[in-house]
């Protein structure tokens, strides 16, 4: 209990533990009382302390609880004395309260409190994430001390608060040519078609087709040999790759490479679902992150897929492994990091031939501290994916943002059989 004394309680107090044998030996009892008050003094202030620290309540509020990276959020904490008149009636030398907040969100906020009112005390400071995650606000440390500084007791008090940093999205413009569709249309078009409308997606015959997929009714209509292209659902569904092996990025940080990729694919999922697209978000490995554990299930929330982003850490996995076709079929769009020729294997193995696929890959020896890293050629592996029918942009460096990327991903994509 006593090494809640300060340096002045203790020194006071020997002082007067002192004066209390000086007195005896002396034989002087106006030196004793002087020493009784002396050494009372600091055990008083400690038991008033004590006192004080075990009638203090708090409880936090974080508004919004869900903020974007840079973005700000308001933190309210209620300081109450649960002790009746405890609080109320110790005159306080000092609250000295501090909250434990991440070094994501910024320096921790101190406070000082003269004294806590019968309605309680309310404390608000700002936070601002400077790196997504989820984040723990708390506990919130307090030191109860005496007015005279004698006395000075630290604990923690109250919960955890959560706080989730979504990725920053940036608004992109436009969609690459027949998006959603895998076909040469624009596919919010075919999304604003009528429910009455022929679902059978068809094309003129080109040489090589097989027979067995000519559409005779059409070929009838139209008075040219039609043929049958792969079926597509009425709404249009898209995968969004997130390559997010730590091996395949450099820096650190906010200003690494797999958060400038973070960011991109969190601003071309809320752009898809601004155009009324099915969008499912998947990790390097195939697994699902958001968008349902089926292909393209729920996949129009913007709120679960930032969620997921948030959470997102880099994979221990050392190259890209797809066990099957990624986009499931239907239209994908990667943002890859560093890719080997093995991962280029294995990305486009299980593609279907006429499925459209797209890729941002990052030219992640830019995000390098070491100018001199030169251990990945960005250049090189575009051209292996385009031979193998992609659509591919390469991401200089940082200065590069997702809105001029997309731009250059929508311009570069050819209709569906044209090779970029």
């Amino acid at each position: 209990m006593l090494s809640g004394l300060t340096v002045r309680g203790r020194c006071l107090l020997a002082a007067g533990v002192a004066a209390a044998v000086c007195s005896l030996v002396l034989d002087e009892r106006d030196l004793l009382r002087v020493s009784a008050f002396v050494t009372a003094l600091p055990l008083l202030a400690m038991l008033l302390a004590v006192r004080a620290r075990h009638g203090l309540r708090t409880r936090r509020e974080v508004l919004p609880a869900r903020v974007p990276v840079g973005g700000q959020a308001d933190v309210r904490l209620h300081i109450t004395g649960s002790g009746g008149a405890a609080l109320r009636s110790v005159p306080l030398g000092g609250l000295r309260l501090e909250d434990g907040v991440p070094h994501a969100l910024g320096p921790r906020p101190q406070f000082q409190v003269e004294h806590v009112r019968r309605s309680g005390a309310l404390l608000e400071y700002q936070i601002s994430p400077q790196l997504r995650g989820i984040h723990q606000i708390g506990p919130l440390r307090v030191r109860v001390g005496d007015p005279f500084g004698l006395a000075e007791y630290g604990h923690e008090v109250g919960e955890r608060t959560r706080l989730v940093a979504v990725p920053k999205v940036v608004p992109l413009g436009g969609l690459p040519t027949g998006s959603g569709l895998g076909t040469g249309e624009d596919g919010s078009t075919r999304m604003r078609a009528g429910h009455g409308d022929d679902d059978t997606m068809v094309r003129e015959y080109r040489h090589g087709d097989d027979i067995r997929r000519v559409h005779w009714k059409s070929t009838a209509k139209h008075d040219d040999l039609m043929v049958r292209v792969e079926e597509r659902p009425w709404h249009g569904g898209v995968t969004v790759l997130l390559d997010r092996r730590s091996a395949a990025h450099r820096g650190t940080g906010a200003s690494s490479s797999l958060e400038w990729a973070v960011s991109a694919v969190a601003s071309i999922c809320a752009h898809l679902h601004a155009h009324d697209q099915r969008v499912r978000l998947v990790a390097e490995d195939g697994a699902a992150l958001a968008g349902g554990p089926g292909p393209f299930d729920g996949g129009r929330d913007d709120a679960a897929m930032l969620d997921a982003l948030a959470a997102v850490r880099p994979s221990a996995q050392r190259d890209l492994v797809c066990p099957q076709d990624p986009g499931s079929g239907q239209e994908l769009i990667a943002v890859l990091g560093a890719t080997s020729e093995a991962g280029v294997a294995e990305l486009t193995r299980w593609r279907p031939e006429r499925a459209r696929s797209l890729a941002l890959l990052l030219d992640v020896p830019a995000w390098a501290r070491e100018s001199a890293d030169r251990s990945f050629d960005a250049g090189r592996t575009a051209e292996r994916l385009r031979a193998s029918g992609w659509s591919v942009v390469v991401v200089a460096g940082p200065k590069t943002s997702p809105t001029a990327a997309w731009g250059a991903l929508c311009q570069a994509s050819p209709p569906l059989g044209v090779s970029s």
